[in-house]
């Protein structure tokens, strides 16, 4: 199916050809063309149902990733990844990669916030992954260009022991559902006794206690604190 104008119908083909798609891709247009659509173009027509949809198939694309390429890690070291590998921020380079941006339609004031710009290449991302996967009902259209970003990010994150771990994944995840921080508050364990450095960090959001954990360094108690967290606040 095309489109009546043919400049967007140009722009949408190259998209698909960006991604790595053939031309013969059985793509719903009219769905990618929406996928592509801020609400400040049209508050009835845009992407936000589609980025609705993409939210569940990029977490389940990146789930099939790891479950393939680590077989043998457990389940709560792939919900820190996944966290991880489909945050705005990933989503959005993910997104600069293909140059989404310039195919997407949006009112002249909000191309020009800068401090938005994560979240609305993201949300157009997941978007344009919502139209892809309704287009068939199935991976076809995503995993094939998706997989290896996916793969990259997993192995970035693996490599960077700064980056693997439960407090940035417990601070994606804050930010991503209330766009605020996680505080800790650390106190010492029998501060009396110098021999023995242990430490017991409790994680809040606000008022509220998100968990507790205990560690030999300030460090590691946090780290315990934000696992403890993750898991019983996170849908992994």
């Amino acid at each position: 199916m095309s489109f009546s104008d043919p400049r967007r119908n140009k722009q949408l083909r190259i998209l698909i050809q960006k991604l790595g798609l053939p031309e013969t891709a059985p793509v719903n247009w009219i769905w990618l063309d929406l996928a592509l659509t801020h609400p400040t173009i049209s508050q009835e027509k845009n992407y936000q149902q589609l980025e609705f949809v993409g939210d569940s198939v990029v977490r389940l694309a990146a789930a099939e990733v790891l479950l393939e390429t680590y077989p043998n890690e457990p389940v709560g070291e792939f919900a820190a990844l996944r966290s991880m590998m489909v945050s705005d921020r990933t989503l959005a380079q993910f997104a600069d990669n293909f140059g989404l941006e310039r195919y997407l339609l949006m009112a002249d004031h909000v191309a020009k916030d800068e401090a938005g710009r994560v979240s609305r290449l993201a949300d157009a991302f997941e978007a344009v992954l919502g139209a892809l996967y309704l287009s068939t009902q199935t991976m076809t259209l995503i995993r094939p260009w998706l997989d290896g970003l996916l793969k990259a990010k997993a192995e970035e994150i693996r490599q960077d022991p700064a980056r693997q771990n439960y407090k940035d994944a417990l601070q994606e995840w804050t930010q991503g559902q209330y766009k605020t921080l996680p505080e800790y508050r650390v106190k010492k364990l029998d501060p009396l006794d110098s021999s023995k450095s242990r430490f017991l960090a409790e994680v809040l959001l606000g008022d509220r206690k998100l968990g507790s954990g205990e560690g030999r360094s300030k460090k590691a108690a946090e780290q315990a604190a934000a696992k403890e967290a993750f898991l019983k606040f996170v849908n992994i």
